[in-house]
């Protein structure tokens, strides 16, 4: 297998990373840099920059406004947007429902749905987790119960990242409480601004408000709204999930923080000498580095095997590139807090009142190292995606 790029495709990594160079706000890539929040309104801002340029659903089909690119050409987008770096499109619409809709959806839902999730008009969240209902997401309780024309749906989401932000939700519910768990669920998408809905908040241990608590009571949602078939849900669901494993592998975001890294060590003294001397440090630093060429090199794997596992079914191997991209991810987080040793002293971004201007630099570095622990358990934790691995890729 050739993983050598080809002149056509460096030539197109350079006119993304121009891109990127010439559009991406300066005040949004400089939050990006030193992993600090971004508004709402900074997020979709760009988001309708790209969507402008027709890269915002790049992998779409054209029909729907995607590019038409190559798998390729989506991996050096991916790679380039999250290096330079750059937010990525809102992954539960681009990534998450979208394609579900357009893959098992009718032709209503695509026309009303589709557009939207382009130009971010809907902000969409995932409602899959519940307490007690994780790792073990067919256990969910969650009831959709047919009455009439409607679906009324009762039961609580958690972990539901950005919800305070969401114009809509796609949602796991419970159809049938007599067939086989994996078998009972439904696909249902529905307005947040429903009565019924309420949304709390869950303070994360980098002290931000990423992710909330969603409660339904009596929420009355259109039949039409069920997206594909009754009971069919989890295999959507699985559908889903294969798209966003492969995403967590997130190469570029761990290329652009070894950057930073090298940066940070290269100006920070420890004994006298700047860290990047230390022969300990640059060890575990060359360790990282080579696990996530061989990351990369998996990931080009999987690209190049892109289509051959059939309509709606996702790569297994994407369960290897989920375990991996995790793990690298929370190594580099590690090897930055070493690098700014009692700089790691906790800082509060949110009450800041500029006092702390001289150690800016170092502010969100502890904030995003116990923020990432968190990478190894959504999408399915790592000890699932092993299971899945035994059973799917070496059939145990």
């Amino acid at each position: 297998m050739d993983l050598a790029f080809t002149k056509e495709e460096q030539a197109f990594r350079e006119e993304v990373r121009q891109f990127f160079r010439d559009n991406v706000p300066p005040e949004t890539r400089r939050k990006m840099v030193e992993g600090r929040h971004l508004s709402k309104d900074e997020m979709v801002t760009w988001w309708r920059i790209l969507n402008k340029k027709g890269w915002g659903v790049s992998h779409w089909p054209k029909e729907y406004g995607g590019t038409g690119w190559t798998a390729v050409q989506h991996y050096i987008f991916n790679e380039e947007l999250q290096a330079h770096p750059a937010p990525q499109p809102l992954a539960f619409g681009v990534s998450m429902v979208g394609p579900v809709i357009y893959t098992f959806g009718n032709e209503e839902q695509k026309k009303k749905y589709l557009p939207r999730i382009a130009n971010v008009d809907d902000w969409w969240c995932q409602g899959f987790s519940e307490p007690g209902s994780g790792s073990d997401l067919a256990s969910l309780k969650t009831k959709a119960e047919r009455r009439g024309d409607k679906w009324i749906i009762n039961g609580q989401k958690t972990w539901t990242t950005l919800a305070q932000h969401a114009d809509m939700i796609f949602c796991l519910c419970r159809t049938d409480n007599n067939a086989k768990k994996q078998m009972g669920i439904s696909f249902i998408v529905f307005s947040m601004k429903s009565k019924g809905v309420t949304v709390r908040p869950i303070q994360t241990i980098d002290g931000g408000h990423e992710v909330n608590e969603v409660f339904f009571d009596d929420v009355e949602v259109p039949v039409e709204n069920l997206i594909g078939e009754e009971n069919k849900g989890w295999d959507y669901a699985k559908f889903l999930l294969g798209n966003e494993r492969t995403g967590i592998a997130r190469v570029g975001v761990s290329k652009e923080r070894i950057r930073r890294i090298k940066e940070l060590a290269s100006k920070v003294e420890s004994g006298g000498k700047p860290i990047i001397q230390d022969a300990a440090f640059r060890e575990k630093l060359a360790a990282c580095e080579i696990e996530l060429k061989a990351l990369e090199l998996t990931q080009l794997r999987v690209v190049a095997d892109e289509g051959k596992h059939g309509k709606g079914k996702p790569n297994p191997a994407s369960s290897v590139l989920k375990i991996k991209g995790s793990e690298i991810q929370q190594t580099t987080t590690e090897l930055l807090m070493e690098v700014i040793g009692p700089f790691a002293a906790p800082f509060d971004e949110h009450g800041d009142d500029g006092s702390n201007e001289a150690m800016d630099w170092t502010a969100q570095i502890a904030p995003s190292y116990f923020n990432n622990r968190k990478v190894s358990i959504y999408g399915g934790s790592n000890e699932i995606q092993r299971n899945i691995i035994a059973k799917a890729v070496l059939g145990l």
